[in-house]
């Protein structure tokens, strides 16, 4: 058991990645099902209305419980929320591209595209987030 709580302890930052990386893809995979199937929203405008409100929630759930920046100052959380939409720019513009080649031009299932393209997206988010954005300054 202690190793086990080791291990967790270990990678903490990892699996609380993971997990609010979970809620953030839920919120996209909703949002986008919500726009597509229910709104009848095309492909394109659907993934930059989900992209937008996944990015805020991965925004105030990872910067305090992932990358424990509790810094809420001016002077702190905006420079670090223009790093972090900065980083998500670069992979929502490839979410954007994928998407557009896999459903709109090869007509694959819309669904199964947006939950593999997510997880590419997530993996390059936690890459950017870690080494860019809340890294320990100074």
């Amino acid at each position: 058991m202690k190793k086990l709580l080791d291990l967790a302890n270990q990678y903490k930052m990892l699996i609380s990645y993971c997990f609010f990386g979970a809620v953030t893809t839920a919120v996209n995979l909703l949002v986008y099902y919500v726009c597509t199937e229910k709104l009848g929203i095309p492909s394109d405008p659907s993934v930059v209305i989900a992209w937008i409100l996944a990015v805020l929630a991965a925004f105030f759930t990872n910067k305090p419980f992932v990358f424990h920046s509790h810094n809420w100052s001016a002077k702190v959380l905006f420079p670090e929320m223009a790093e972090f939409f900065g980083c998500r720019i670069g992979t929502g513009l490839l979410e954007l591209i994928l998407m557009h080649i896999l459903v709109v031009r090869l007509l694959l299932p819309s669904m199964w595209m947006k939950l593999l393209v997510n997880i590419i997206v997530i993996i390059l988010n936690y890459v950017g987030s870690k080494l860019w954005v809340f890294r320990k300054k100074g």
